[in-house]
């Protein structure tokens, strides 16, 4: 299963731009042709999840969206922030979720 940012990269609204359509395609494609199975991946530091290292025909730039960003700093505090939603949200659910789904969000 992969999970592909369609939104912003380099910044918030007003300061990012949307994922490029091509690049967005490049990684859809690799997901459902199975081109990703098994690539090495880095695991977020925030959300936990794995990475992929190299998407051919995606900068590797894109796939650690820190790096996009002209202030890593903000980065950071948009992560925490919305880590912090996701975990707010899910805290509605947690006690019917199964452990292994619990422990999977962000940190």
């Amino acid at each position: 299963m992969w999970l592909v940012n369609t939104g912003w990269t380099g910044g918030g609204f007003g300061a990012g731009r949307r994922m490029d359509l091509q690049q967005t395609r490049a990684m859809i494609r690799a997901a459902l042709d199975g081109s990703l199975d098994g690539v090495p991946t880095r695991n977020d530091p925030v959300f936990g999840l794995a990475v992929p290292r190299e998407v051919e025909d995606v900068p590797a730039r894109v796939l650690t969206p820190r790096s996009t960003w002209a202030d890593p700093e903000a980065y950071d505090r948009a992560a925490g922030r919305l880590a912090a939603m996701f975990r707010d949200n899910f805290s509605r659910f947690a006690d019917a979720a199964p452990e292994e789904v619990r422990a999977a969000g962000p940190e």
